[in-house]
């Protein structure tokens, strides 16, 4: 420690730099800084540091010289610390993170396109916010992706990722696989596996779930993703499949809380796209036998959202259990039509 400072380092007076020191603080100092010094003396030198701005000054140079020695004999210190300092470990592991998330994005696209493909291909069309993806081509980018990672050399250390596994993955293993539900499924599952919080991957394999007739395994899915997600949308896109599968049990109220819950969250005005729930909340309403607020939301569906007037029209052609409920409740069609002639627009509908 002496041969750090001046011949006066332990008998009193000034620091190099010209701080004042206190004597009493000094004979305690290098037990200190070595984490040597007994409790109550510890006790009694912290104190001291609290109260004098000098022998705090001087305490602090003290251990970062003691550190600087300490990094310069041992590199994995010193290159710890520069870490730390430059952000370089940081910077790593958001790379690490931003890789594996597009490795997951990409298994995701190829999932969705074949679960879509293989249930209801009219969704492309209808009822789905972003198109599938072209299989080819985005599975040649995979295949690209993938090989520059590898090329890198580093590729076991980016994620918790097999990826060999994964190229293989593209490069042959989905052309074994007939059934374009089985790729998606495990395309979806390969997604989910590389990043757990792939909140899209997630969504599409509760829908296939659903679809396959498993609604309790596809309720908690979407009963998950809607208590964690952090993208509105995609809590607004499971709220919505919760409402969908208590319709098919015919629970018209559990449903409606879901799709309340995207209009009263506000999600529907910010984003056109779910405009739809304004009309399923009405169907509720209608199914639960309440034709005033049934007319209501219907109303407002089509003031709030008269560029998809169209769309509205052929959801209410198609609705035939809302029709159904209409008949059943006089004066329902009478008040409808009086307040929502548009709805009845057959030559726009057409």
């Amino acid at each position: 420690m002496a041969s750090d400072w001046n011949s006066n380092a332990f008998g009193g007076g000034t620091f190099d730099g010209g701080v004042d020191v206190c004597e009493h603080f000094q004979l305690d100092l290098s037990c200190l800084v070595d984490g040597e010094l007994d409790e109550p003396a510890a006790a009694r030198a912290l104190v001291h540091l609290e109260e004098c701005g000098s022998c705090r000054a001087f305490f602090d140079d003290t251990r970062r010289c003691v550190r600087l020695h300490r990094d310069v004999s041992d590199p994995s210190r010193l290159l710890a610390h520069i870490s730390s300092l430059t952000g370089s470990a940081l910077y790593a592991q958001a790379s690490s993170f931003e890789l594996v998330h597009k490795l997951a994005t990409i298994f995701y696209q190829l999932g969705k396109a074949y679960v879509l493909a293989g249930t209801r291909p009219d969704w492309l069309r209808t009822h789905v916010f972003e198109p599938a993806v072209e299989v080819d081509p985005i599975q040649l980018d995979g295949q690209r992706f993938i090989d520059g990672v590898l090329a890198d050399g580093g590729a076991e250390s980016v994620g918790d990722v097999d990826w060999g596994h994964a190229r293989s993955m593209l490069n042959g293993r989905l052309k074994e696989i007939a059934s374009p539900l089985e790729k998606g499924r495990r395309l979806l599952d390969e997604a989910v596996a590389a990043d757990p919080s792939h909140e899209e991957a997630r969504l599409y394999l509760a829908y296939l779930h659903a679809q396959e007739g498993k609604r309790l395994q596809a309720a908690r899915e979407f009963g998950e993703v809607f208590e964690s997600a952090m993208a509105e949308s995609n809590r607004g896109h499971a709220a919505v499949q919760l409402g969908q599968l208590y319709v098919a049990e015919g629970d018209h109220r559990r449903a409606l809380t879901y799709f309340r819950w995207v209009a009263m969250a506000g999600l529907e005005a910010r984003d056109e796209r779910f405009f739809f729930v304004l009309f399923n909340i009405g169907v509720m309403y209608a199914q639960m036998r309440d034709p005033r607020r049934s007319v209501d939301y219907f109303r407002t569906l089509l003031d709030r959202h008269p560029q998809r007037r169209e769309a509205v029209l052929q959801l209410f052609t198609a609705a035939k259990g809302l029709h159904q409920a209409i008949d059943e409740q006089p004066g329902f069609g009478e008040r409808l039509v009086a307040a929502c002639p548009e709805l009845f627009d057959t030559d726009r509908a057409a």
